[in-house]
């Protein structure tokens, strides 16, 4: 066999080796690369909702005992979740009288609106919203909140504090689930409080 044969034979033995290697390595690489673009998508998804519902706790704070604070909240959690986030996969939203370390008060007082449906509301400055929510559970109506310093009776000795909790389903941009065997979305929540807005 002359030299030149034998680096010929040598160079075909090299290629297949690393198409070997290539094929070996390319669905590990492939499925971290699904998990990066993934990771990105979810984690993007929980910053919105979070600050979504930072913000609709404030508004909940300034809105405080008004009728319409309900829409001025639910309308900020349309407005502040945004692409590539999307507000039509909010589950519900739970209005809540908290601890000022931002557990629920008493389990029974919360308001759910679930998003299902339309309900149309006065907002405080007396225009009229459409917003796609139903309210299915009425433990803490705007009119039982208290804004007032001293407190407002019974076991508001004084001035609320107000959470919104956001409940959230992502769903895979990505094929990883097939990869990996995840299922096709995961749910998750966030809630912020904020200390209600006091009157004298």
């Amino acid at each position: 066999m002359t030299r030149s044969v034998r680096a010929r034979v040598r160079r075909r033995r090299s290629s297949g080796q690393s198409l070997v290697e290539f094929a070996l390595v390319f669905p590990i690489f492939f499925t971290i690369l699904l998990g990066i673009v993934e990771f990105a998508f979810a984690f993007n998804a929980i910053l919105s909702v979070n600050f979504a519902s930072r913000n609709a706790a404030l508004y909940a704070a300034e809105a405080s005992t008004g009728s319409g604070a309900d829409c001025v909240i639910l309308n900020s959690i349309e407005h502040d979740i945004t692409a590539p986030a999307d507000s039509r996969h909010v589950n519900s939203v739970d209005i809540y009288r908290a601890k000022s370390n931002g557990d629920p008060f008493l389990p029974a007082e919360k308001t759910t609106y679930s998003r299902t449906g339309t309900t149309t509301c006065t907002n405080p400055d007396g225009t009229t919203a459409a917003v796609p929510y139903t309210r299915t559970v009425n433990g803490y109506p705007e009119a039982n909140r208290c804004n007032i310093l001293a407190g407002c009776g019974g076991t508001h000795t004084s001035i609320d504090h107000i959470g919104i909790r956001i409940f959230y389903t992502h769903t895979y941009v990505t094929p990883l689930q097939t990869f990996v065997g995840l299922g096709s979305s995961m749910t998750f929540d966030r809630s912020n409080v904020m200390r209600m807005e006091p009157i004298l």
